[in-house]
């Protein structure tokens, strides 16, 4: 897997050094299995206390109106292949929640399809047709999520992600 480079570092788009680091990235090991210990041996109150606040402030607008009222009391697993990390989220009394263990439905991909599904940088059935995300379990519950977060002017910036 090569690194995406950015080209505002013309160190880093010489040739040289980018096959370097595609060398490096295919024979080192994965770094799933490192963050998939550090996953599990982070505690859910720590897990809620980041990730709550700017899920609910990314998608505050849509809370209240209501557009998450048809998954209240549902859990979703977002996995990133090889099953960690992951994290579990439902929606109850009007908020999204971290939770601990399994969803009734699991959307499973790679780390850029998730970062190119949150970027909008493309349709997301394409990631699904492609098999770059996958749903398992209740797939109904897992498609109206997706078919929900395609129909939501929402983006991803760093003000959100903080605490502004």
């Amino acid at each position: 897997m090569a690194l995406p480079l950015p080209a505002t570092f013309p160190l880093l788009t010489n040739p040289l050094i980018t096959d370097s680091l595609a060398l490096l990235s295919e024979y080192l090991p994965s770094p799933f299995p490192l963050l998939g210990v550090i996953d599990r041996s982070i505690p859910i109150p720590i897990k809620q206390l980041v990730a709550e606040a700017p899920l609910n402030r990314i998608f505050a607008e849509a809370i209240a109106d209501g557009e998450f009222d048809d998954f209240e009391g549902r859990r979703i697993r977002l996995e990133v292949n090889g099953g960690h990390p992951g994290i579990t989220f439902g929606f109850w009394a009007g908020r999204l929640r971290v939770l601990e263990g399994s969803g009734e439905a699991t959307i499973r991909g790679s780390l850029s399809a998730f970062k190119t599904l949150s970027a909008r940088q493309q349709d997301p059935d394409q990631l699904f047709f492609q098999r770059r995300l996958m749903i398992e379990g209740d797939t109904e519950l897992g498609l109206a999520l997706k078919n929900l977060l395609d129909s939501l002017e929402w983006d991803l910036n760093i003000r959100q992600l903080l605490f502004f």
